[in-house]
Parts: C-alpha cells; sequence; structure tokens
C-alpha cells in the first residue's frame, strides 16, 4: 500500500520530455508527511490512462490520488478544480492519433466532479515556499481532464476510496529552452519543492470521496 499515488503522463505531441512524468519519478518512493509515495507513469491515450490509473490504484490501495500534466504557456503550478464529462481534442490527437469531439467521458456519468484535495489550502502552501501556484476551473477537454474526471468517477462508482486531484505543470527551463520565442517555464527542483508542500498539506488533511468542493 502506498498513501499517495502520484501519476504522470509521458511525452506526447512535439514534446520529446515531459516535465509530469519526470515529477511523478522523483517524487516516486519519496515520503512525504509521513506517507509514502508512488510514482505512476501513464499514456497519453484516452481509456488507456484511466485503465492504467485503475490497475495502480488496486495494486497501491492509496488515500490520495494527484495526477500531474503539462499545461504548455501556464506560468505555475495549476491546482485543477473541476473535471468535466467532455472529451474534445481540438485538433490535438492522443498518442495513438485518435480525435474525439464532443464525446462523454462516462456516458451514464455526471456532468462534472469536483476534486477533493485541499486545492485551496495546496496553493496557498505552494506560494508560501516560492513557489508560484494558481486554482484552476479549466483543466481542458483532452487526456488531463479526461483523468482527473475518471479518477473521481472510479470513487463514485465502487468501493475505493481516495482524494483526488490534479496539478498542471508549466514546461521546465529546458523545454522552454529550445523553444524559439521561449516560453513560461519552471525549474524541475521548483515544481517538486511545489508539490512536495502540496502534498503535505493533502495528505495531512486525508481526503477521501465526497462530491462537494473542498475548502
Amino acid at each position: 500500500m502506498s498513501d499517495v499515488l502520484l501519476t504522470g503522463y509521458e511525452p506526447f505531441g512535439e514534446f520529446e520530455t515531459n516535465p509530469a512524468r519526470q515529477l511523478a519519478t522523483r517524487l516516486g518512493g519519496a515520503e512525504i508527511g509521513g506517507a509514502s509515495v508512488a510514482g505512476v507513469d501513464l499514456p497519453v491515450v484516452f481509456d488507456r490512462a484511466s485503465s492504467r490509473l485503475e490497475e495502480a490504484v488496486g495494486e497501491h490501495d492509496p488515500e490520495i490520488v494527484c495526477a500531474l500534466g503539462l499545461a504548455g504557456g501556464r506560468p505555475t503550478l495549476s491546482l485543477e478544480r473541476v473535471g468535466i464529462n467532455l472529451r474534445d481534442t481540438r485538433g490535438v490527437a492522443d498518442n495513438e492519433d485518435r480525435e474525439v469531439v464532443d464525446e462523454r467521458v462516462a456516458e451514464e456519468g455526471p456532468d462534472a466532479y469536483f476534486a477533493t484535495l485541499p486545492c485551496r489550502k495546496m496553493k496557498e502552501t505552494m506560494c508560501e515556499a516560492g513557489v508560484p501556484a494558481r486554482l484552476s476551473t479549466d483543466a481542458g477537454t483532452h487526456c488531463c481532464n479526461d483523468l482527473l474526471y475518471a479518477a473521481r468517477h472510479l470513487v463514485e462508482t465502487t468501493d475505493r476510496e481516495f482524494g483526488a486531484g490534479f496539478v498542471h505543470v508549466p514546461f521546465s527551463h529546458e523545454q522552454a529552452a529550445v523553444r524559439d520565442e521561449g516560453e513560461p517555464s519552471m525549474s524541475l527542483e521548483a515544481m517538486e519543492r511545489g508539490l512536495r508542500v502540496g502534498l503535505e498539506v493533502a495528505v495531512a488533511d486525508r481526503p477521501v470521496g465526497g462530491s462537494e468542493p473542498p475548502a
């Protein structure tokens, strides 16, 4: 059993690396706030990512699931508060070249789920640690939103109980450096520091289940 399951997506599209995967790897095996962390790599593929998540939940039986994904162009860590029941790739295929338009994540599921990690407290703690962070209500309609919704749907439709959330991370400095005009970026070390203190807050709260947005 691991108290925290931290997932990170593989590289996708034009990106040869993905800081989400790098961070899940770096923090996998760590102890944060007295909780053990398992880092798991996920494919950027609809359905396969959620299936792999379900397998990992069965393997590790976590109390907290925190998923990570890349949001190029954002300047901060972004704590997503809502997952919506919508898939729309907007011309950006997944890693199996699948494009979807106006498709539901779960046909019989509700229109949206709130994350159940203490997002506001986590954001405030990250900022106090010197790591730029913000709350976000737009996880997009691609695989990142899909995973947040799927994690919450798993709690609501099975006997699994865990707090679930999603954090979008910006480009690493190395990624931004190779782009022609540069992009907002953050060092992997700063991202890791922010995630560590944020997860400490989540571990202290130990949220489980529920459909209401946390404070």
